[in-house]
């Protein structure tokens, strides 16, 4: 099988039925002829172009997987970067005259509305097979319509018929079907990619066509007075084919002959593997003329090299900084062994702490199932301040003295007899009331208790005294004289 393109059929056909198209083709061509005379090209660094693969399949063979579609996008971006592997293969006579395209492609990650994507359609149609007449670039006809094609290369892959391998539109036609066709065996590296069209070469043909490049030839036949418009490609008397030997000679083009392993001859995908430097600045006239709207630079080396310039520039702080690092190394070196001296501490408490999580989670919703509780009775502790205030000149001697006295005697029968009891100064009698055990007592001096102790003491000391005036309101219960007796001298 010999490789088959129907781009110039295409080119021919809107020539004759898209009046805009022949000035279109003329403008770009024009500015392709000063980026070649000038040297002057616009764009700088390179260029990524989103792509998006739509795939019109009628069996299920034609469905080519994500998966064959990723080795297509590898294919371009190594084939159109100079580092194909084979690239080495070129004759010495044409390797000086290899180009790096600065052009890298990329599956489309948004579509034209905004939403994610994968940059690949799926269409299944009733046509069993397509041609150049663009049918399979419109859904009103068996195929996918384009996305814009200001902001996407469109490629299709379907089955095409006749022995076409594919072809594509060059720069300044309709909108509407602007981008690549490639038969689906021969499209990508894997699935039903066959040879000798096996190695993704139709697609880099095809979308080297897209970006204003002509068959290396001339497309007059086999005569030697056709045009690729590009000056280092050699003349040559029509396309090669197959797996050709160097040198290849015709129109008269000896001793280096044509350039036939170029990816815009005829050759089987093992054959060609360069863009020449010529080739180069007419597709980047292209990007900057009537495909100007697509892509974005970025960086040819990627972004670690584009990051050097930074580095360098902060390094002169860094090491600015240095002496102040150095500084502090001493301190933070004396400080490690008790930082070591307290790891094993801090691991030993670990399981403790981790023990007592469940305890802590447990008992929170109860606490906070208990503050409406805390604050109700808060307007009830406010109310009762004026009677504790009232109580205090009794208690006074206790909250003057600072040395707080421990409570009198201990436990009583309750019910029992008046006690008279002395201490500090002071004379009480105490008689024990039901349900009350401690009775209401009297203080003897001294007491070093800690201050937790003289505190609950006080506490207790109030208990006494409220329950000593509520049992005092009972008829039934005789109240305990309180009086205060002087020392004899």
């Amino acid at each position: 099988m010999r490789r088959s393109c129907g781009t110039m059929d295409v080119h021919y056909r809107l020539l004759r039925t898209v009046p805009q198209y022949a000035e279109a083709r003329a403008a770009s061509e024009n500015h392709a002829t000063r980026a070649a005379m000038t040297g002057v090209i616009g764009r700088t660094g390179c260029t990524r172009i989103p792509v998006v693969v739509h795939v019109v399949h009628h069996t299920a063979v034609e469905n080519i997987s994500d998966a064959q579609i990723n080795s297509q996008i590898d294919v371009l971006n190594h084939d159109y970067r100079r580092t194909n592997a084979d690239v080495g293969t070129v004759p010495a006579a044409f390797a000086g005259l290899t180009g790096d395209s600065r052009v890298e492609f990329q599956l489309a990650t948004t579509d034209p509305a905004g939403n994610p994507t994968n940059g690949i359609t799926r269409t299944s149609t009733a046509a069993t097979s397509f041609s150049d007449d663009d049918r399979v670039k419109s859904a009103a006809t068996g195929g996918h319509d384009a996305w814009p094609a200001d902001r996407y290369l469109n490629i299709w892959v379907c089955r095409l018929g006749g022995g076409l391998l594919g072809y594509a539109q060059f720069p300044g036609g309709p909108a509407a079907t602007d981008g690549v066709v490639i038969l689906h065996s021969a499209f990508g590296t894997s699935g039903t990619a066959a040879a000798p069209f096996n190695l993704g070469r139709t697609a880099t043909h095809e979308v080297g066509h897209w970006l204003n490049l002509r068959h290396i030839w001339g497309d007059d036949g086999t005569g030697c007075s056709g045009d690729d418009f590009v000056a280092d490609t050699p003349n040559q008397g029509g396309p090669n084919y197959g797996v050709p030997t160097f040198p290849h000679i015709s129109c008269s083009n000896g001793p280096n002959g044509d350039m036939f392993m170029n990816y815009m001859d005829y050759v089987d995908d093992a054959a060609m593997v360069m863009f020449s430097a010529g080739q180069v600045v007419r597709m980047q006239a292209a990007l900057d003329g009537l495909r100007s709207s697509i892509g974005s630079s970025i960086p040819c080396d990627g972004g670690i090299k584009k990051l050097e310039p930074d580095i360098k520039k902060i390094e002169p702080d860094i090491k600015k900084r240095e002496p102040d690092i150095k500084k502090i190394e001493p301190d933070i070196k004396k400080r490690e062994p008790d930082i070591k001296k307290i790891e094993p501490d801090v691991k030993k408490r670990e399981p403790d702490i981790k023990k007592r999580e469940p305890d802590i989670k447990k008992i929170e919703p109860d606490v906070k199932k208990r503050e409406p509780d805390i604050k109700k009775i808060e307007p009830d502790i406010k109310k009762r301040e004026p009677d504790i205030k009232k109580f205090e000149p009794d208690i006074g001697p206790i909250k003057q003295d600072p040395e707080i006295p421990p409570i009198g005697p201990g436990p009583v029968e309750i019910g029992g007899a008046v006690q008279h009891l002395e201490g500090g100064g002071y004379t009480y009698e105490q008689q024990a009331y039901p349900g009350y055990e401690q009775g209401y007592g009297g203080y003897e001096g001294g007491g070093q208790g800690q201050f937790e102790e003289r505190l609950q003491r006080i506490e207790a000391a109030l208990a006494q005294l409220s329950h000593f005036i509520q049992q005092s309101q009972r008829p039934d219960v005789r109240k305990a004289p309180l009086r205060k007796e002087r020392k004899p001298k």
